[in-house]
């Protein structure tokens, strides 16, 4: 089964088809920049231009930077603040005109981790933490994945991602040292309240994991995301491939099956088991 993945991030939106019984793309990212908010309108177009560039017609998973319950967004820290309380998949299914399910783009980079990545095969508890524009992160037990929004935990009277985000780094132009340590801090923060066995640091920065592990002192062992800045993609094809199956067992409740008949997506499955 092929499903078209897209991520959108604080600043840009990328996507490619995914073959999810593998996690392997099946073409090049193709990826558009978005330096200005963009509204949710001009959003959900510039997704249909990721599914016209690739002449998709078939089903397609997003990745949002925020919380989202069914189909409902529920907040934007790093986008436009009109996409609080739209129904993303109404929204994306008709600039689509393409079946359409919607996960949390933490999420998604998680599923892609412990499906295919690195934490494939490991039963214990693990939080996945995405540097980009914000934080992003999900804590995985036992195969259930939990959505979290630990990147605004208060830190020194702030959100900890104004302070621990790749974007803050390099607008502040800090050292490696200087932001592993506050990124050390952080993750010292999250040890002492979910207690994980494992940490896997994802987004684009992973890449670069050499330069600032060495400043992390954590008791969970810390490793880079396999998938780096793809996961976000894979992981939401997976999610969309996942809500296909509800779909086809619950019927239309379970999947947006087009822009002329769209449908509120998680009526059939809990967002909470690695597929």
């Amino acid at each position: 089964m092929n499903v078209l993945g897209i991520d959108i991030g604080g600043s840009a939106i990328k996507g490619a088809p995914v073959d999810v019984s593998t996690g392997r793309l099946l073409a090049g990212r193709f990826k558009i920049e978005t330096p200005l908010l963009l509204s949710p309108s001009e959003m959900a177009d510039t997704a249909g231009m990721i599914a016209a560039h690739f002449k998709w017609k078939g089903p397609i998973g997003i990745g949002f930077p925020g919380v989202i319950h069914g189909g409902t967004i529920l907040t934007s820290a790093n986008l436009d603040k009109k996409f609080i309380g739209c129904d993303g998949i109404k929204l994306f299914s008709k600039a689509t005109g393409l079946p359409v399910a919607m996960i949390n783009d933490a999420a998604a980079a998680g599923l892609a981790e412990m499906r295919f990545g690195t934490g494939r095969e490991f039963g214990g508890k693990a939080l996945l933490l995405t540097l980009g524009t914000g934080v992003g992160s999900v804590l995985f037990f036992r195969g259930s994945l939990f959505p979290c929004e630990l990147g605004h935990l208060k830190i020194h009277g702030r959100d900890a991602e104004k302070r621990v985000a790749a974007s803050v780094k390099q607008r502040k132009d800090l050292s490696w040292k200087r932001w592993g340590e506050r990124l050390n801090k952080y993750i010292g923060t999250l040890e002492d309240i979910l207690w994980p066995e494992l940490i896997i640091i994802g987004g684009g920065i992973s890449a670069k994991h050499a330069k600032y592990f060495k400043y992390l002192n954590t008791r969970a062992k810390v490793v880079p995301a396999e998938f780096l800045n793809e996961a976000g993609i894979v992981g939401a094809a997976l999610w969309a491939e996942r809500e296909r199956r509800g779909w086809r067992k619950n019927g239309a409740r379970g999947f947006a099956r087009s822009a002329r008949r769209p449908h509120r997506v998680g009526q059939g499955i809990p967002q909470h088991a690695v597929p």
